[in-house]
C-alpha cells in the first residue's frame, strides 16, 4: 500500500494549497481547507511522516543571482557499469550549477538542468563534464524560458479505505 491508498479530499486540498505557497500559515490553511487548525496542523504532519509532504523551499530566480545562462545537458556515458553511477552522481550533486539530475531510459543516461553565469561559464561546465572517464557525449540545448508545472496531486480524487476487518 502507497501512501496515496490513505489520502482523501481533505489531505490532497491540503496538499493543493501547500503547492501553491508552502508558508501559508497554519490557520489560514485550515480556513481555506474547511477544518479545525488543530485538525490541519495533525493532518500536515501526518503528510509528512508518510513522506507526501518532502520539505519546504523558496524558490530562486537563477538570473537575480547572476546565473543567466540556463541549460540542459544530455549526459551519454562511454560504458555503464554501477561503480560509475554513484561518483557521477555525486560530482553532479555538488555543482553549485546543477539544478536538477535526472536519470533516464533511452539513447542518453542522465540530463543535468545547470544555471551559469554566462556562456563562459556554461563552456568551462560542460568541458568538466567531457574530461570525466565516464562520458562519452555531452548535448547542450540551452533554456530560453521555463515553466512549472501545476499541482502534484492525485489526477482523481483518492478515497480513503476502511481496512478489512
Amino acid at each position: 500500500m502507497d501512501a496515496t491508498d490513505l489520502l482523501d479530499p481533505v489531505d490532497i486540498a491540503i496538499l493543493r494549497e501547500l503547492q501553491s505557497d508552502g508558508r501559508l500559515p497554519n490557520k489560514t490553511l485550515a480556513q481555506r481547507v474547511g477544518i479545525a487548525p488543530s485538525t490541519c496542523l495533525d493532518r500536515t504532519a501526518r503528510l509528512q511522516r508518510l513522506g507526501v509532504i518532502t520539505g519546504f523551499l523558496a524558490r530562486i530566480d537563477p538570473a537575480s543571482i547572476g546565473r543567466n545562462v540556463q541549460a540542459l545537458l544530455a549526459i551519454q556515458f562511454q560504458a555503464h557499469s554501477r561503480a560509475l553511477v554513484g561518483p557521477f552522481v555525486e560530482f553532479v550533486r555538488g555543482l553549485p550549477e546543477t539544478r536538477a539530475l535526472h536519470h533516464l531510459t533511452g539513447g542518453d543516461d542522465y540530463l543535468v538542468h545547470v544555471s551559469c553565469a554566462d556562456t563562459a561559464d556554461l563552456q568551462r561546465l560542460v568541458l568538466e563534464f567531457t574530461a570525466r572517464v565516464e562520458v562519452g557525449r555531452v548535448q547542450t540545448q540551452l533554456i530560453f524560458e521555463s515553466w512549472e508545472g501545476g499541482p502534484q496531486v492525485p489526477a482523481s480524487p483518492v478515497v480513503r479505505r476502511r481496512a478489512s476487518r
